[in-house]
């Protein structure tokens, strides 16, 4: 008895188009055909296709299926390297379970690593502040971000932040004067407590001038021209010698 190309994809608990694709891979030999042109599948065509939609449904390829050889033998091989892929894909799945829990409890935008910055501080924080702390998790290293990480751990309190967050591009020159002389002290304090957030290259791959660029550029996208004014004021005040 032989079946038509729909009785063997029935058969076999798949599609006449999957069957067909079989045929045009190379991965299912073209059945003996009857006077009137129609296919006629045999018990062989069942085991084969049986045999590759096992192994996909598995998880092989079909590339990886037509490199098999056709026998009643299990490809040992084949199989214990997709057991060990599938094994590296359950471990990463479980660290991003991990994390995902963490996430859960403390919400932070996906973006930022878990725990780096509290959620009562993210929910405070001004986009572009906080867009800046994802490019410094990109260029700095472990020891620097750990020390961003105990001064994101509290909310920011001093009015002078938020004089400097809301600074308009326009403002003018005595604003922009008194904002970075008051901000000044503000980050000397920050400085003080935490004398490891200074950004340079330590820890990294990357060279002081690569890291300086990236955090120059994200500085040019993410502040307005006055506020980057300040920065620098701010920066040169840092600078000076005191009294």
């Amino acid at each position: 008895m032989a079946w038509s190309t729909r009785e063997i994809a029935q058969l076999a608990g798949t599609t006449l188009r999957a069957v067909r694709h079989y045929h045009e891979i190379g991965l299912l030999a073209e059945p003996r055909r009857r006077s009137n042109g129609y296919k006629q599948y045999g018990v062989a065509h069942l085991v084969r296709i049986l045999r590759i939609k096992r192994l996909t449904d598995l998880g092989f390829s079909l590339s990886q299926i037509a490199t098999m050889q056709d026998t009643d033998d299990q490809p040992v091989e084949a199989l214990r390297t997709l057991d060990a892929e599938l094994a590296a894909t359950i471990e990463r799945l479980q660290r991003a379970r991990l994390e995902l829990a963490v996430i859960l409890r403390q919400p932070t935008p996906a973006e930022l690593p878990p725990g780096l910055v509290a959620p009562a501080v993210v929910s405070a924080m001004p986009h572009a502040d906080r867009s800046f702390i994802v490019v410094l998790t990109r260029v700095l290293g472990a020891e620097t971000m750990r020390a961003w990480a105990d001064m994101l751990r509290k909310p920011v309190t001093d009015p002078v932040a938020e004089r400097f967050n809301t600074l308009p591009e326009y403002a003018d020159e005595q604003t922009r004067a008194a904002v970075a002389r008051d901000l000044a002290p503000y980050v000397r304090k920050l400085y003080a407590e935490h004398p490891g957030a200074r950004i340079t290259n330590a820890g990294t791959r990357y060279s002081a001038g690569y890291v300086e660029q990236a955090v120059s550029k994200a500085l040019a996208e993410l502040y307005n021209d006055a506020q980057l004014d300040v920065l620098r004021r701010t920066n040169r005040l840092l600078t000076e010698p005191r009294d």
